[in-house]
């Protein structure tokens, strides 16, 4: 994510973007963004991977080597980020589509919502974003 200045053309906007897009995505925000950028995209590995190293457990717990957990954990994580990039849905809608009536996904995301998963991983950006902009 990057901010620019009004005397910025958009031709060097284009040869930023170009830079930039070798290390990943860009994209351009006004300056008032960027504390959320740096609570959302900065914290955001560190909040994936609690997720991520839980769901592991979750699969340890069960009886999967630590290993074998961890491998499906981050490849379930990885190829549901793929799928939201990729076709630019919703991640309700993929969400939804891999939610079965009366099924272990359904289950599972009521047992997550008990925990207010939700309510607390929005709230950990919004601390991140707080104390960033500090």
């Amino acid at each position: 994510m990057a901010s620019t200045s009004s005397k910025v053309t958009p031709a060097q906007k284009t040869i930023a973007s170009t830079i930039f897009s070798t290390l990943g995505r860009c994209r351009f925000l006004e300056e008032k963004h960027m504390d959320a950028v740096t609570g959302l995209s900065g914290s955001g590995p560190a909040f994936a991977c609690v997720v991520l190293e839980s769901l592991a457990d979750g699969g340890v717990m069960m009886g999967l080597p630590r290993d074998v957990a961890i491998e499906l954990a981050a490849q379930a994580l990885s190829g549901a980020a793929h799928m939201v990039l990729e076709t630019k849905q919703h991640p309700s809608v993929i969400k939804d589509q891999v939610t079965t009536p009366a099924g272990c996904t359904i289950a599972g995301l009521l047992t997550m919502e008990d925990g207010k998963i939700r309510s607390t991983l929005a709230r950990a950006v919004q601390v991140g974003i707080r104390v960033s902009g500090i």
